[in-house]
């Protein structure tokens, strides 16, 4: 990845994460986006990138699964903005 520019996400952490993330951060003397980058970092390169892992990673999110319906049911009623009209 030499010359390449990095990649700009953004995570909401729930509150229990967060605090987690800055309590690491503070006994680290780093900043909390500085951690998030090195946990997020170390977690992409150890997952498994076969699909069973991939789907079972999914499915063990909370409440994922019913978000994932909502946005087709959104999707199916027109409740959306065509990403050309972003």
């Amino acid at each position: 990845m030499a010359g390449e520019q990095g990649k700009r996400y953004n995570v909401v952490l729930d509150d229990e994460h967060a605090a987690r993330l800055n309590e690491m951060a503070a006994r680290l003397y780093l900043q909390p986006g500085t951690v998030a980058r090195s946990l997020l970092s170390t977690a992409l390169d150890q997952a498994d990138p076969e699909a069973a892992t991939i789907a079972a990673l999914l499915d063990s999110i909370p409440g994922a699964w019913e978000r994932t319906m909502e946005g087709v049911a959104d999707a199916e009623a027109g409740r959306i903005i065509p990403l050309d009209e972003l």
